[in-house]
């Protein structure tokens, strides 16, 4: 499982033409699912997303988490995160899950991250063409690899 975090001062998703998801302070996270990941993924995933220190203290450094800003999270699905372009120029999505896998555990991340956040969480929605925006506050960006944990 693939996270891409971006700190935010602001993000929304539209689906349709309509703002289907929007925060304000805290993570535009695109959240990417591989046929492998299972339940711990999402477990050991969601714990390093709400206890990432990336929001500035009073002395400017990096030690803030999301709870201690009062920061909200907007979850993305995206299989493209799982692009394979060793070869040619059309990368292939072999790695993304199929939807029956992606789906079940793209909702027990957003159930995770609320249970952990202890409030809603913002949603695109799993498989729609979905309008991004967001303004990336630094910028930062982080991205973690279930897979990578050592």
């Amino acid at each position: 499982m693939i996270a891409v975090i971006q700190r935010v001062s602001e993000a929304s998703v539209k689906i349709e033409n309509e703002i289907h998801g929007q925060i304000e302070n805290g993570f535009m996270i695109l959240l990417g699912v591989t046929h492998s990941d299972t339940k711990e993924d999402v477990e050991w995933l969601g714990r390093k997303i709400t206890g990432m220190r990336i929001f500035n203290d009073t002395e400017g450094k990096m030690n803030r988490d999301l709870t201690s800003v009062d920061g909200n999270i907007l979850l993305i699905s995206q299989f493209t995160l799982h692009a394979s372009t060793k070869k040619g120029n059309r990368p292939s999505f072999i790695e993304a899950a199929r939807p029956e896998v992606a789906i079940p555990l793209y909702e027990a991340m957003i159930k995770f991250l609320e249970s952990e956040m202890g409030k809603p969480i913002a949603c695109g929605k799993f498989g729609a063409d979905m309008k991004v925006s967001l303004v990336n506050d630094g910028p930062v960006t982080i991205v973690i690899d279930s897979k990578n944990r050592v």
